[in-house]
């Protein structure tokens, strides 16, 4: 019996906020580099949050990035060869052709590692994720510690004035004075209506 391994598959890291996605993400790229293959990093350009050209984690470790604001940007940084990896972290803030990208490098032999949310602040599906979780051949899904209780975090509460987001909130909010924290199913609350508490 023959078996061939092909190289190139979709992997990804997801989970709510501060469940170590991102430490997860460039916990792999480090090991690519560390075995002297060739890894390309990417993150959203709106995401500015710890500055331009870095990945950083919420405990502060940092990996060089391509900020880019279009998918279809990554595919330029490939003149004669494909890398044998790329990552990108905050996959969720991209559109549908990050689907279409991330599925043509994989079936060209790219190992493709790619960080999200899977749920916005509502607890609903973020974006592309589920169609990216549905394509991937491997998923790390990570949880974060409850704020609130203690208990496994799958939920990202976002607190305006410290008080729950209400639901009607825009899902990306860039520059608002909000904080984000992670919670468990039960510590979870997003306000529906003006009138509910």
């Amino acid at each position: 019996m023959d078996i061939t391994v092909k190289d190139g598959w979709l992997e990804i890291i997801t989970g709510s906020m501060f469940a170590g996605k991102t430490e997860e993400l460039l916990r792999r790229v480090r090991r690519i580099k560390y075995a002297k293959k060739e890894v390309f990093v990417f993150k959203p350009a709106l995401d500015n949050r710890y500055g331009e050209k870095e990945i950083v984690s919420h405990n502060n470790e940092r990996i060089e990035s391509i900020p880019i604001t279009s998918p279809s940007e990554i595919l330029k940084f490939f003149s004669l060869h494909l890398p044998y990896a790329i990552a990108v972290d905050e996959v969720q803030f991209f559109g549908r052709e990050m689907i279409e990208v991330t599925d043509d490098l994989a079936n060209h032999g790219v190992r493709v590692i790619l960080a999200g949310l899977d749920t916005d602040f509502r607890g609903e599906p973020f974006g592309i994720m589920p169609e990216l979780l549905a394509r991937s051949e491997y998923i790390t899904k990570l949880d974060a510690i409850c704020q609130v209780c203690g208990a496994p975090a799958s939920r990202t509460q976002r607190l305006i004035n410290g008080k729950p987001a209400k639901y009607n909130d825009p899902v990306i909010l860039i520059g608002a004075k909000e904080q984000y924290e992670a919670r468990c199913r039960h510590c979870h609350i997003v306000i529906k209506d003006e009138n509910e508490k």
